[in-house]
């Protein structure tokens, strides 16, 4: 019988919103700073409490009476409440300060209720934390997906337990444009402060998918003499890459932003012969990419020489091997260990970067 009724007595309790358990009373601060270990004496951590003891001190001679430290009492009776009257009747300004360091800190129910309520979507609260959501998928390359995650949602019910978080729906075709927009609109207002541009462009083919881009971005230096960049277009790109086909998107993205080909100082591409018949095909000022002609000329230069093109090619195979077997780099990571060598991996290169192939030769010279 006991048993049920204790139980009956759990649920009850438990049944009671947590906000109806709050106890109103007015609490008497924490005193801020501690009385001196030779002060202290028998029940003393309960005495040190109240925030009443920034003005009195324990008596030296007699432990259960206490100081005025502004003056003019010695001996008061050793409780809170003898204190508190010898400050509203001696001590004005103090006691006004000591009351109002007093007031309730406990919410009311009308805030408590209101902390509870979810906010609606056109809150201005609830509006910047969507803004800044949506900010940090942009700029961290986080998918849209990233509002569904569970993780991402216990953060931010700890963070604001009120905001209802948008589904990915809403974020793709609602937030995502209005970003698009607001950043375009900024770009737009930063391109007014120059009239003569410089341009890099390429063309690549996703690893992951048969889609190629072309990228275009615009340098420029602003009114101030300060150096400016931004990527104005990196946009699917159809069709066989001719350079009539590159000439035309390459004007239609220009179009796009408002840029006169006679604003066009240089546009920086790469050697590709499709490339340079393309910009010479729309009468715009080009340059090759200084980077892409050293590669060109080292790539050359190792492909020439045949003891070269083939150490590289065993390098390539031996790394490739252990890339693609997690036993084999277990054991190399085992060796290493054995020899008191730090682990490291092997570097695989990529054919199209140099100095890929330049690391690639070092991490297995440091393994020999």
């Amino acid at each position: 019988m006991h048993r049920y009724r204790y139980r009956y007595r759990y649920l009850v309790s438990a049944s009671i919103p947590h906000f109806l358990k709050y106890s109103y009373s007015l609490k008497v601060p924490r005193y801020q700073g501690p009385i001196p270990r030779s002060e202290r004496g028998e029940g003393e951590a309960r005495r040190n409490m109240s925030a009443v003891w920034n003005y009195f001190k324990v008596n030296e001679d007699d432990k259960t009476k206490a100081d005025c430290k502004l003056g003019g009492s010695k001996g008061c009776a050793f409780n809170t409440s003898n204190l508190i009257k010898h400050l509203k009747s001696q001590h004005d300004n103090e006691y006004k300060e000591f009351t109002h360091a007093s007031k309730p800190t406990q919410p009311t129910l009308q805030q408590t209720l209101a902390r509870r309520e979810k906010m609606s979507r056109d809150n201005p609260r609830a509006v910047k934390i969507t803004q800044a959501i949506i900010e940090y998928i942009a700029l961290s390359d986080q998918p849209l997906s990233e509002v569904e995650n569970v993780g991402f949602l216990r953060l931010l019910h700890v963070l604001e337990p009120r905001y209802d978080v948008p589904g990915r729906r809403y974020m793709t075709d609602t937030e995502l444009p209005k970003l698009h927009d607001s950043v375009k609109k900024h770009i737009h207002s930063l391109l007014q402060t120059s009239s003569v541009f410089s341009f890099t462009t390429d063309i690549w083919t996703s690893s992951v998918s048969p889609v190629s881009l072309i990228s275009l971005t615009c340098q420029w230096i602003d009114e101030s003499f300060t150096p400016q960049r931004a990527v104005l277009h990196a946009k699917q790109f159809r069709g066989s890459h001719t350079s009539q086909a590159i000439a035309h998107v390459f004007e239609e993205m220009l179009q796009t932003w408002g840029i006169p080909k006679t604003s066009v100082h240089v546009v920086l591409r790469d050697n590709a012969k499709n490339m340079i018949k393309a910009m010479n095909d729309a009468g715009l000022p080009s340059l090759p990419c200084v980077a892409h002609t050293l590669q060109l000329a080292v790539h050359e230069g190792l492909l020439a020489q045949r003891s070269i093109a083939d150490a590289i090619a065993v390098g390539r195979k031996i790394v490739g091997h252990f890339k693609h077997s997690a036993l084999a780099y277990s054991r190399l990571e085992d060796i290493q260990g054995q020899l008191n060598q730090p682990i490291k991996r092997l570097q695989q290169d990529v054919q199209t970067r140099w100095n890929s192939t330049y690391y690639m030769l070092q991490s297995l010279i440091e393994q020999k």
